[in-house]
């Protein structure tokens, strides 16, 4: 495992061979997200991205919890000037953005409690992987602050209307089982087997053709009426990659496709 300098405290990453993982770290405070880690998340992950041979990104927290969400003592300032305010969240939903957009997928590892800003993370990653002890809540009502358009409607498109506005009317917190029933994990193990689990299906994930992923990630990435024009560019690039040659060659050669 080799660890990469991310310039952000509070934010660590390493990586081993095709899978790279960003860690949440600020134990002492359950992983809380400072102004600070939101600003700077974007440029780790392009950092990440650019990684010789990385086709996979994992995403967890320190010491056995995802993240409690925004630093509330932080919180509590900004929302003393609203021009802070706004800068705020809009450094909050550039963070998710770049999150959502990161070119390989991306599996959320959660651990304990993913709450508020922590959920809207896991939320924008492409899967999530949870333990039997993780609990997920999104907490705005509980604060009276209103949750972007951007965070909403991601949630919404994950679980549907009528589950994200159980979770963002009421802030009550959802055991691993009804998540899964949700739609917010996709995944439910032992706390003991789930970083295991993950790594190894951020593996598999890693030997699939990135052709196909990448083209799954730009269908689903906006409304379905613009899914066909965020293909098109990946379909023309498939009747020339060598992806489609090597994955026919692979079936019938009865082995494993290098791609």
């Amino acid at each position: 495992m080799k660890v990469i300098e991310t310039g952000v405290a509070g934010l660590r990453a390493e990586f081993d061979g095709a899978v790279a993982t960003l860690v949440l770290d600020r134990p002492e405070r359950r992983n809380a997200m400072t102004l600070a880690m939101w600003h700077g998340l974007p440029a780790v992950l392009d950092l990440l991205a650019a990684l010789p041979g990385i086709r996979a990104l994992l995403v967890t927290g320190a010491a056995g919890t995802f993240s409690a969400g925004a630093d509330i003592a932080e919180l509590s300032e900004v929302y003393g000037d609203p021009a802070r305010a706004d800068a705020y969240h809009a450094v909050n939903v550039a963070a998710e953005e770049a999150l959502a957009a990161f070119p390989h997928p991306t599996i959320a590892v959660v651990h304990g409690a993913c709450v508020g800003g922590g959920c809207q993370l896991a939320v924008a990653c492409d899967l999530r992987f949870g333990s039997e002890q993780a609990r997920f809540g999104i907490t705005p009502a509980k604060l009276g602050v209103v949750y972007p358009a951007g965070p909403t409607t991601r949630l919404a498109r994950l679980v549907g209307p009528a589950r994200a506005k159980y979770l963002l009317f009421s802030g009550e917190l959802v055991d691993a089982a009804r998540a899964e029933r949700f739609g917010l994990l996709d995944e439910v193990l032992p706390d003991g087997e789930l970083d295991a689990r993950a790594r190894e299906f951020a593996g598999l994930l890693a030997r699939r053709s990135p052709q196909t992923i990448g083209a799954v990630k730009a269908a689903l990435a906006g409304p379905p009426e613009l899914a066909a024009a965020a293909v098109e560019p990946w379909e023309r690039r498939s009747r020339v990659a060598p992806d489609v040659r090597e994955g026919l060659a692979a079936f019938l050669e009865r082995r494993e496709p290098k791609f």
